[in-house]
């Protein structure tokens, strides 16, 4: 068995680890830490647990997590680059669920999230948590950085048009036009969080700068094999929704690209990666088709038979672009299918 700890337990990313790693048949749940709430039974703040997960919180210098054999950080950023010295020491791995090993370039981490970064040797070894992008790389990683859940869906949508040999589009003018649902904002209490405020409402923020715009154009450009620059509009919004993210993407199509079967193309790049569902020509992808599971689905449109190319990207921000993905990668790490305990069928209505 996997013995498993959770740093920051608290969070929806928090509860929704707990959620599908109880279910996994690998995996021993361990230690799970919060400092505010050390000493109260999760199930007493999560209900949805009772019965399945006895742990009680306790604070990270009084748990077991040096005795794990990987720790999960669903925390802000900034606690797993403090902690992860010290668990690498005890041959602990480490999913890190926020950006401190996303950006290998440690000024563009220090400029977009305000912080030095405490341990750039082992930023330098850190795998950037893209299953369906590195997952070789990942079977042998003692550190994963997973990615934003806004980058999960960009970088998969466009992933089939930059992984050719050629451009195939205009990669100097890519759009990402992408809607969030209130969860991505995390569990703690703030003002455009509120019903109130949420609810029957609508808006784009970020549009000036976005810390997840380098990390999309990082992993978009490792994805062309670094060989290429990416030019890239990236446009967060909220919804009035509690899960999901769907982002609408445009690039344009190069003149020798016109005669290409685009369809056919997402087809072919995702046939081997279980999690990918690229739907039917003329297909419109919901929120709700993937909900509280690990799937992102996503429909390929040419309006017009014209010079657009149209991707429609659809995820569970908490799973597929969170904790999903992180239990995808530890299975790998640990020699596992990487479908193991994620085939949650998703909930409707």
């Amino acid at each position: 068995m996997i013995k498993v700890g959770i740093v920051g337990g608290t969070g929806y990313t928090g509860v929704e680890l707990l959620r599908i790693l109880s279910a996994h048949p690998n995996v021993k749940l361990t230690a799970i830490t919060s400092r505010g709430d050390k000493g109260t039974p999760v199930a007493d703040m999560f209900p949805s647990l009772r019965g399945i997960v006895d742990l009680t919180f306790t604070s990270p210098e009084e748990s077991a997590l040096n005795d794990c054999d990987v720790v999960f950080f669903a925390t802000p950023h900034g606690i797993a680059m403090a902690h992860a010295r010290e668990l690498l020491a005890h041959q602990v791995k480490i999913i890190d669920l926020a950006a401190d090993f996303r950006l290998k370039d440690t000024a563009e981490f220090e400029k977009w999230y305000g912080m030095p970064h405490a341990c750039p040797d082992i930023l330098a070894e850190a795998v950037y948590g893209l299953v369906e992008v590195n997952r070789e790389t990942i079977r042998n990683a003692r550190v994963i950085g997973l990615p934003g859940c806004y980058p999960t869906s960009v970088q998969l949508g466009f992933s089939p048009l930059l992984s050719q040999g050629k451009p195939l589009v205009n990669e100097s003018m890519l759009i990402a036009d992408c809607k969030s649902g209130v969860s991505g904002a995390g569990r703690r209490a703030s003002v455009g969080s509120l019903f109130a405020e949420s609810s029957d409402n609508f808006h784009a923020y970020g549009v000036k700068g976005h810390r997840h715009l380098p990390e999309i154009v990082q992993g978009l450009k490792a994805i062309t094999g670094n060989t290429r620059e990416i030019g890239l509009t990236f446009v967060p919004h909220l919804t009035p929704m509690i899960r999901g993210i769907h982002s609408t993407l445009y690039a344009t199509l190069l003149p020798e690209a016109h005669d290409i079967d685009f369809q056919k193309l997402y087809e072919d790049h995702y046939r081997n990666d279980p999690f990918v569902d690229v739907l039917p020509a003329g297909a419109h992808p919901e929120t709700r088709s993937v909900r509280a599971s690990n799937y992102l689905r996503i429909a390929v449109h040419r309006p017009g038979n014209g010079n657009t190319l149209v991707i429609l990207v659809v995820e569970d921000n908490l799973v597929k672009g969170a904790a999903g993905q992180g239990v995808q990668c530890m299975n790998l790490m640990f020699g596992l299918e990487e479908t193991t305990g994620l085939r949650q069928v998703p909930v409707l209505p």
